[in-house]
């Protein structure tokens, strides 16, 4: 009697796991989209703040290391001041992985000439640390159209 008590309980506790793990799962879901929308205000309000520092912080460690943000990159940001981030809905790739494009107003302080780029951005999350990162690099401000 004892084998099928102790059988029928871990059955149960398995379920009972089992339960809690599907419903908590679209918990995580909403989580993470909850992060991503915060990860992508957050950082659109560092790149308007002109704060390219910052802002990288939110490009993954891979990215960095292949393509690290040179002086003359750094010099040319502070040439120019952010005037415009419109951004579009991101459109989800898979559960870990959204585009978004965005329209960005650049000025450039010396010149005063007034131009717009076009970033477009990828962001994957990172399941390990559990942030969303920056996958396609800071704006490319040398773009003309």
């Amino acid at each position: 009697m004892i084998p099928n008590r102790w059988s029928a309980r871990s059955a149960a506790i398995t379920l009972l796991g089992l339960a809690l793990l599907t419903a908590a799962f679209p918990l995580l879901a909403k989580s993470r989209d909850k992060q991503l929308t915060e990860t992508l205000r957050t950082y659109a309000a560092t790149i308007r703040w002109g704060s390219i520092e910052q802002a990288e912080s939110f490009v993954s460690p891979e990215y960095r290391a292949l393509h690290p943000l040179t002086s003359l990159e750094l010099e040319r940001f502070k040439q120019v001041r952010i005037t415009q981030y419109t951004d579009t809905a991101p459109v989800p790739v898979n559960d870990y992985e959204v585009r978004q494009t965005v329209e960005i107003g650049l000025v450039n302080v010396y010149t005063q000439e007034a131009r717009t780029i076009v970033d477009r951005q990828i962001w994957i999350y990172d399941k390990q640390n559990k942030v969303w990162l920056l996958h396609s690099g800071l704006p490319d401000i040398t773009q003309r159209n």
